[in-house]
């Protein structure tokens, strides 16, 4: 098994499919729940007519055809297609700060990680692509078991570098991923929100169900330091000098109007948003998150 064994140890396996007995009944009715669904798979679309035979279902005959040509025809349909999930993940070397338990990066790549072992628990398919200003690495959609492991491999980033681009990634995951299904966009978001914005407008326009896990440190959302500090910038080479005290009110005044702009470019674009600490036992969050999501569709 990879390196990348890491990102599911199995305690954790333990605890995100089984999310304890409630949990795991959320997991399962949110799964089944979105067969019911039209945004996620199990789709039935029409594909031809072939002449009635006998002992065919009569709730499949094409009744106006009938009308039109005193005959009988069925309407054939495709085959069932099970949800198709893509995850796609920010590599890129802001995703590497954290000083508790899990940097943001390890953290992505868990929530990742445990998506895609319940997705193929559920016998759905599964891809995978990681990003910084362009793709790391690509994992095909496939439901087999043994396919964890690719996406496990495709997360184990050793060398991140660079910004992150996300419109040029969300623009070429439409055609990496043409088929409809749900598209994962779990990054800390540290770019332009507009650019963003706009390729979640493109997925949207596609058919892609679209969910935003939105990862930042307590530190970038708190900012609690003091005391002369050195900041070091994790995607440029450039550094400050200061005494943070002096920049907080104005540091979280322009984080909060950061995050105004992504959440409201979700919302308008119907995006399922959530904003996660890297200190959120992770279980916890997805049940939470899973059972909003459940109870939404139920209400739709």
């Amino acid at each position: 098994m990879p390196d990348s064994k890491r990102f599911l140890h199995p305690e954790a396996i333990k605890r995100i499919s089984r999310l304890d007995l409630r949990a795991r009944h959320i997991v399962e009715g949110f799964l089944s729940g979105m067969h019911r669904s039209p945004y996620f798979g199990q789709s039935v679309e029409f594909l031809q007519h072939r002449e009635y035979a006998v002992g065919d279902d009569l709730r499949h005959v094409d009744w106006q055809v009938w009308a039109r040509q005193d005959r009988l025809y069925i309407k054939q349909f495709e085959e069932e297609t099970n949800l198709r999930c893509n995850l796609l993940v920010d590599v890129s070397n802001s995703m590497r700060y954290g000083e508790g338990h899990l940097t943001k990066y390890e953290y992505a790549c868990t929530i990742a990680a445990s998506l895609a072992f319940l997705v193929l628990k559920q016998q759905d398919a599964v891809g995978c692509l990681t990003f910084d200003d362009k793709v790391r690495a690509r994992v095909p959609t496939r439901s087999k078991k043994n396919h964890i492991f690719s996406v496990l491999e495709s997360l184990n980033v050793n060398t991140p570098s660079d910004k992150t681009d996300l419109f040029a990634i969300l623009n070429g995951a439409v055609e990496t991923f043409p088929r409809r299904g749900m598209m994962v966009i779990i990054s800390d978001l540290l770019t332009d929100p507009e650019p963003f914005i706009k390729g979640l407008r493109l997925l949207r326009q596609r058919g892609h169900d679209v969910m935003m896990f939105h990862v930042m440190d307590d530190d970038e959302l708190e900012f609690p330091f003091s005391g002369p500090t050195r900041f070091e910038g994790l995607e440029s080479s450039e550094h400050l000098n200061c005494n943070p005290r002096s920049l907080r009110e104005g540091y979280l005044k322009a984080l909060e109007e950061h995050l105004a702009k992504v959440r409201r470019g979700c919302a308008q674009n119907t995006v399922d948003y959530s904003l996660i600490r890297t200190s959120d036992p992770l279980d916890a969050v997805l049940a939470t998150y899973l059972s909003n999501r459940l109870g939404m569709h139920h209400r739709n």
